[in-house]
């Protein structure tokens, strides 16, 4: 349970001190999430992202042009405009003893400045200063006041990022209230830590930042935004470390092969391992001969050959005795993944089977029970893997592919499935060392770097979206000579409807040019009509498949040499090369079309040059970890865990290495929290939603 001193904290923040229904709905909008209002924790760690200097308060002569000043001034006149219905400005002069400002006001209430500049009173007015036909003027002050006024002005403004209809001072108060349910909390930083580094309180950093006293509060290497940040980092370095202890201390067990499975699979592949893939496998095989349960992440760029390397350590775990399950986010994918695998699989006399949320009663029922009767070596499936319905006689592996689709908690319910069973997560996207530490803590990885021989290079090319009845035209020639094309449609929004319309009028133009040779694939089809179109397009009946993103993973058709990506500045570097990753398969010179809206952004443009110069998946990971930051990379919202909302690992790398190994500490001395430290630990992993981590704690 979480401790009742947070309680105040996670109330709605609609039910803060002034905060109506109209506010509570804003607030809402900027920081809720679906399902969940926005709460007085959300406003806490809301924090500002500039400020408003406003310590300068010189005289008129002395004032700085194009910059924010404070400016004591007497008013002396007013020039109200001529005719109240144009749009001429309403104007107010201001001056001391070294100069005069022209305050300017372009608004229909000219009530309202009448009444707060009366003529022959001093007011104080900040803004910014500047210089117009040679005399000094400030257009719409931020501030009007008068003494009472300037004493309530902060020196240092802080500036939060907002939404429509809700205004600065609005938030600003919102926030000042929330600072107000603040507890008392107790430190979970080892004692010498806070003290040896100058920084503040957890509590006393949110004042420092939510305050401001200087611009450079807000410096990332400041102590608040440190010490914020590396209790954000300890937090979910914790909750890794304790899903990781989790899964490794549940009595694991040396799992050997003899090698006779792997011996014919390997026998049967047209190919040979690359050295990447033997040493991969070496890595992994040695985990699992081992007294604890192997966690490994195995990363291989696109095409690398990931597949095999996961099928030949099953081997090994079925040549022992186990069984053993693949778990794929997509219907498409498991699909294809398993006629690939039976065929491999008969080789070695593994018994292979498919598990999804469509399969006939009589289908399923049958699967159900070769899985508890052992009857069934291998099983292929989607979440429907992890259903209370499926049991194992005795699952010794579990393979994970595309695994940042699948929360923690779904990862877990399969390890449940198996007590003492090996995990092995795969990616193709691949991941910089940085993120690999964010997101897994300090998991044991494998890398895939180099393609199987016979994979072909792509040449990737970029043209204006204006140019696109020439390449209509240059396909209608590669088709003739036998091409097979992907047409990827724009991700317009993040509605799958609206992509929906996208990709059928590109469907419906095209067919207009090829006739019956075009398919469409999407997400709101019904799976038999979406495998219906894919067999066409592998079969070659079709030779253009017009797609959303959901071709990304899992639709491998090698005769496809060509893909063509519709408003590529709209889809972040590694989704572009996942999808270029479609291509190059087979036999067939391959070639990847990136069709842009011009004229195109810094970062758009910089995504597609990076995509033109290289095919190397782990240096285009790190250029997308630099364009997109950490957060969106490889989606940690659907890896089950929340985005950070205060560290940055660009500044904050070293911190992050620094509480891992507190983290790693800690949860060696004390893993259930029983401690005092350990005790205040359990109010960071709530303050910082990692409270995942105390619900393991607590089952044990």
């Amino acid at each position: 349970m979480r401790p009742a001193d947070l309680n105040p904290l996670f109330a709605a923040a609609s039910a803060l001190r002034g905060i109506g229904p109209k506010t509570g709905a804003l607030l809402d909008r900027l920081l809720g999430r679906k399902g969940q209002p926005a709460r007085v924790i959300d406003l806490l760690l809301h924090l500002p992202h500039a400020t408003i200097d406003r310590r300068a308060r010189p005289k008129i002569r002395d004032a700085a042009r194009d910059a924010v000043v404070v400016i004591e001034g007497r008013v002396t006149a007013h020039h109200p405009p001529g005719n109240t219905r144009g749009r001429a400005p309403y104007k107010v002069l201001i001056e001391d003893d070294t100069g005069d400002v022209t305050l300017v006001f372009f608004l229909n209430n000219f009530a309202w400045v009448e009444k707060a500049l009366p003529i022959g009173t001093t007011r104080w007015v900040s803004g910014k200063l500047e210089s117009w036909d040679g005399h000094l003027q400030m257009v719409h002050p931020d501030r009007v006041m008068d003494e009472e006024g300037l004493k309530a002005l902060p020196a240092v403004e802080p500036i939060y990022g907002l939404t429509d209809g809700l205004y600065p001072r609005i938030l600003t108060k919102a926030v000042e209230a929330a600072v107000g349910r603040m507890p008392d909390l107790p430190e979970w930083l080892e004692p010498n830590r806070a003290i040896l580094l100058g920084w503040p309180s957890f509590a006393d950093a949110l004042l420092a930042v939510h305050y401001p006293t200087s611009p450079s509060v807000l410096d990332p290497q400041s102590q608040p935004m440190q010490r914020l940040a590396y209790d954000e980092l300890l937090a979910s370095q914790f909750a890794l470390a304790t899903v990781r202890g989790r899964m490794r201390d549940n009595n694991g067990r040396p799992t050997i092969g003899t090698g006779v499975a792997s011996d014919r699979i390997l026998a049967a592949l047209p190919f040979r391992l690359t050295a990447g893939q033997e040493e991969a496998l070496a890595e992994i095989r040695a985990d699992m001969a081992g007294p604890k349960r192997m966690l490994r992440l195995l990363q291989g760029d696109v095409g690398s050959g990931k597949t095999i390397v996961a099928l030949l350590a099953m081997a090994t775990a079925i040549e022992a005795g186990h069984q053993t399950a693949l778990m794929v986010p997509t219907e498409i994918l498991a699909r294809q993944h398993f006629e690939r695998l039976t065929t491999l699989g008969a080789h070695a006399g593994i018994t292979v089977a498919l598990l999804t949320g469509r399969d006939k009663a009589s289908e399923r029922a049958k699967t159900l029970e070769g899985l508890a009767n052992g009857a069934i070596a291998l099983v292929i499936g989607t979440h429907a893997l992890f259903q209370d319905s499926v049991v194992f006689q005795d699952l010794g592996l579990i393979v994970v592919d595309e695994q940042h689709r699948f929360g923690v908690a779904q990862r877990l319910a399969l390890t449940e499935k198996g007590r003492s069973a090996d995990m092995l997560l795969m990616t193709a996207t691949p991941i910089p060392r940085t993120l690999v530490m964010t997101v897994f803590g300090d998991m044991d990885a494998s890398a895939v770097r180099e393609k199987p021989a016979g994979r072909q290079s792509i040449e990737t090319r970029a043209a204006p979206i204006e140019r696109l009845s020439e390449v209509v035209a240059a396909m209608q020639r590669s088709i003739e000579e036998g091409a097979r094309v992907y047409w990827v449609c724009p991700l317009v929004t993040e509605s799958e409807e609206v992509d929906l319309v996208a990709a059928e009028e590109r469907f419906e133009t095209l067919c207009q040019v090829f006739g019956d040779k075009v398919r469409l694939v999407h997400g709101q089809m019904k799976p038999a009509e979406r495998d219906a179109a894919v067999a066409d397009f592998a079969s070659g009946e079709a030779r253009i498949l017009v797609a959303t993103t959901v071709i990304e993973v899992g639709i491998d058709v090698p005769e496809a040499s060509i893909m063509v990506i519709e408003h590529a500045e709209r889809f972040g570097l590694a989704q572009l090369h996942q999808l270029r990753g479609r291509v190059g398969r087979g036999q067939a010179r391959s070639s990847c079309l990136l069709l842009y809206k011009a004229p195109l952004g810094e970062t758009p443009g910089a995504r597609i040059m990076t995509m033109r110069e290289t095919e190397d998946g782990f240096r285009i990971a790190e250029e997308d970890l630099r364009l997109r930051g950490e957060g969106e990379l490889i989606g940690t919202r659907q890896s089950g865990l929340p985005s950070f909302r205060v560290a940055n690992l660009d500044h904050h790398a070293k911190l992050l290495t620094e509480a891992r190994q507190d983290a790693a500490d800690l949860y060696a001395t004390d893993p259930t929290l029983k401690t005092p430290r350990g005790e205040a630990m359990r109010r960071l992993l709530y303050l910082f939603e990692r409270d995942a981590a105390v619900r393991l704690i607590e089952a044990g």
